[in-house]
């Protein structure tokens, strides 16, 4: 069986009461504004209008743009001032006016359009036959050849709130170690490792020798945290990645867990209140000067860029 992908139409078409809100242009006579066209490549051109902070003009073709495959139809475009010197996205919506429902026949574009100084214009070829706008028992054209016709140009504002998160994999010097010495003289209960960088960012890892509050004094525990001069901003946040360890001396039998968190403002650490048992501490993990070896391998930091904050 084949595949086939459908293309999906960026136009559509609808009826509202509202008028336009960037510009309206009201014709009394529309057989005049046939003619007189004649004389300036077939397109009445409006005055400037300002819309979004740039200038524009609605351009409509009453006969038709056969230049732009739009022969037979009404054709309507917008052109911005050619003076820009940026780019300029926005939506069109082309309006016009329908005495027999007294609403506005609208065709909106919803793809947004780029306007610059290589491409000023943009509009559609087709926006209504000929046949259906001439008709007068439609009501496009009413008292005796008015018409009006209208366009919203809603430009997109500049980019201004964005953030780029990237994970950084590669560290240099992802390991730091501590070198706990006299484990069983400590009487504080607690004690902070030097600050060490990662991922350009500072860390320290804290000891409770006999364990914090909910380890029933039983146990070691851990806790890694960005160091106290390292302060994130409002809704800043750090993923880490990686191990702490507590190395055997007398071989490979590390006690190892895995760190796998976002950092934020409002919890800067996280870590074991139970990572190792004092007992088996005693048993295994000291060297024979009464040292515990730790160290911290980190696998992957985050950074993000992101824009001022309102």
């Amino acid at each position: 069986m084949g595949s086939s992908s459908a293309v999906v139409s960026t136009i559509v078409q609808n009826w509202r009461e509202h008028p336009p809100s960037s510009y309206s242009l009201k014709v009394h006579n529309f057989s005049q504004l046939v003619n007189s066209t004649t004389a300036s490549d077939d397109k009445y051109q409006s005055r400037l209008f300002s819309s979004g902070g740039y200038n524009w003009r609605l351009i409509v073709y009453p006969n038709g743009n056969g230049k732009d495959d739009g022969s037979g139809f009404i054709s309507m475009y917008v052109e911005i001032d050619s003076k820009i010197t940026t780019e300029v996205f926005a939506e069109l919506r082309f309006f016009v006016y329908n005495k027999k429902e007294n609403k506005y026949f609208t065709i909106q574009d919803l793809e947004v359009r780029r306007f610059n100084a290589l491409k000023t214009v943009w509009g559609l070829q087709q926006f209504l036959p000929l046949d259906t706008f001439n008709d007068l028992k439609n009501g496009y054209i009413f008292e005796g050849g008015h018409c009006e016709f209208g366009v919203d140009v809603i430009v997109a504002s500049p980019l201004t709130n964005w953030e780029i998160l990237s994970f950084d994999e590669k560290l240099s010097n992802p390991k730091f170690s501590w070198a706990v010495k006299k484990l069983s003289d400590l009487k504080e209960h607690v004690y902070t490792s030097d600050s060490f960088s990662m991922g350009g960012r500072q860390w320290v890892l804290k000891m409770y020798p006999k364990g914090d509050s909910g380890s029933d004094g039983k146990w070691l525990s851990f806790y890694l945290f960005l160091a106290a001069g390292d302060t994130l901003k409002a809704d800043e946040k750090v993923f880490r990645q990686g191990h702490i360890r507590v190395l055997d001396p007398l071989g490979s039998n590390h006690i190892e867990l895995k760190t796998n968190r976002w950092v934020e403002r409002s919890n800067t650490g996280w870590g074991w209140d139970q990572f190792l048992s004092l007992a088996e501490l005693r048993k295994s993990y000291l060297d024979k000067k009464d040292t515990l070896n730790v160290e911290v391998e980190f696998e992957v930091v985050s950074a993000t860029k992101y824009s001022t904050i309102i």
